[in-house]
């Protein structure tokens, strides 16, 4: 007896999950919970709210470019295979570039290693906070307690 349903294919290929026709699912949540932020635009927003809270004492710092990058450039030190000076460097955390004729002063902040040292988003806002304000003690040549009179803290 012929059956009217084809068989099954056995061999390797793509296998779907619209079993039903519904087509593919939507977002997990609706894009104003914080659960749909990325861990980049989560951490961009630390950065944020605390160059926010430099520039309302420094309104000088409204013409420095602030960046997040994910990691810190590889190669800093020139080509070759140092692993010696692998071993003895440290993973910076931020960075500042001087002004030029060409572009503004910039500073840097690198997003995993920040992340991979703190636990939760409390600290992480500390921390960041406290890698801006060393960077801008550097860009503008003063301490950091001048900066930002509750650096070194515990609580913000």
């Amino acid at each position: 007896m012929d059956s009217p349903v084809p068989p099954l294919p056995t061999g390797p290929g793509p296998r779907r999950r619209d079993r039903h026709g519904r087509g593919m699912r939507g977002p997990v949540a609706p894009p104003q919970v914080p659960l749909s932020t990325s861990r980049a635009a989560a951490f961009g927003d630390l950065v944020q709210d605390s160059v926010e809270r430099l520039e309302r004492r420094w309104p000088q710092l409204a013409e420095v470019d602030f960046l997040v990058l994910d990691v810190p450039p590889a190669g800093r030190g020139g080509g070759g295979d140092d692993s010696d000076a692998w071993a003895a460097e440290s993973v910076p955390l931020g960075g500042m570039i001087a002004a030029t004729s060409a572009h503004p002063a910039r500073i840097v902040i690198y997003r995993r290693p920040v992340e991979i040292r703190t636990k939760s988003r409390d600290e992480r806002a500390m921390f960041v906070h406290e890698i801006i304000v060393e960077q801008v003690a550097e860009l503008l040549g003063l301490s950091p307690e001048s900066v930002d009179p509750r650096y070194g803290d515990e609580q913000d």
